[in-house]
């Protein structure tokens, strides 16, 4: 799915938080949206989504505008948001279940994808009874179970430890490989923009407008980003972080 924003504004009441952001976004392509919190990078997950309406300009789903929620455009949030009380398998059908799909045969589809994610033998499991790492891998199979044609991730691994970030990012350029969704993926982790991204938007403070753009489709994904080091001085330099011992000069930083 080709996703477009065409000079699109959001204002809340008074306070401007898109300030006229154009781009669009390929079928396949996983682009990560780099900036300092509260800038508007979640608000445009959100337009993209249907959850919100642009104040001024159009937001384009293929062509056509988005207008409210819908399944070919699935969310994924940083806590896993599986209901306690259904165990992986049941948590993971009920993305078929909510359109309809007979029970059955949505449980033999979350089966499938919760071994896609390294949990067969855990089907029957609550999430109280497995880690973290695990909880969003059955997140992860469940987002991917109703094959949406664009993913909007707002900081999908940011609870996690490092290592277990790590697989999960690997696990998630597997998926992303396989299924070819249009990925919109909001991190404050510069390495895992640089890993992950075909594309990385940089923004200002709010309201949210387009520092610069890099490019990444000629790399291949592997975590050794020594190749990367002059993307990522520049991204950090924009963003107000000290490189080298000697801080940027610039008015941005990352919030903690």
């Amino acid at each position: 799915m080709n996703l477009t924003f065409d000079h699109v504004h959001k204002h809340f009441g008074d306070l401007p938080v898109v300030d006229g952001f154009t781009s669009e976004f390929k079928t396949g392509e996983l682009v990560a949206l780099v900036g300092p919190s509260g800038c508007g990078k979640s608000t445009l997950l959100h337009l993209a989504a249907g959850l919100e309406k642009p104040t001024q300009g159009k937001v384009l789903a293929d062509g056509v505008p988005v207008a409210g929620p819908h399944p070919s455009r699935t969310l994924v949030f940083q806590e896993h948001a599986l209901y306690p009380w259904l165990t992986l398998e049941d948590n993971v059908a009920l993305a078929l279940e909510f359109q309809k799909v007979p029970k059955k045969r949505a449980r033999e589809a979350a089966r499938q994808w919760l071994a896609r994610v390294s949990l067969g033998g855990f089907e029957h499991y609550y999430p109280h009874q497995v880690s973290g790492g695990m909880r969003q891998r059955a997140a992860l199979a469940r987002a991917f179970i109703a094959q949406p044609k664009t993913m909007l991730m707002d900081e999908p691994f940011g609870a996690l430890d490092a290592l277990t970030r790590l697989s999960l990012q690997d696990v998630l350029v597997q998926l992303i490989a396989q299924e070819k969704p249009t990925v919109l993926l909001v991190t404050h982790d510069v390495d895992e923009a640089l890993f992950l991204a075909d594309r990385i938007v940089v923004f200002s403070p709010r309201p949210a407008r387009v520092l610069k753009e890099f490019n990444l489709t000629h790399r291949e994904k592997t975590h050794d980003l020594s190749d990367l080091a002059t993307e990522k001085r520049e991204i950090l330099r924009l963003l107000g972080i000290a490189v080298d011992g000697s801080h940027a000069h610039s008015d941005l930083a990352l919030a903690a």
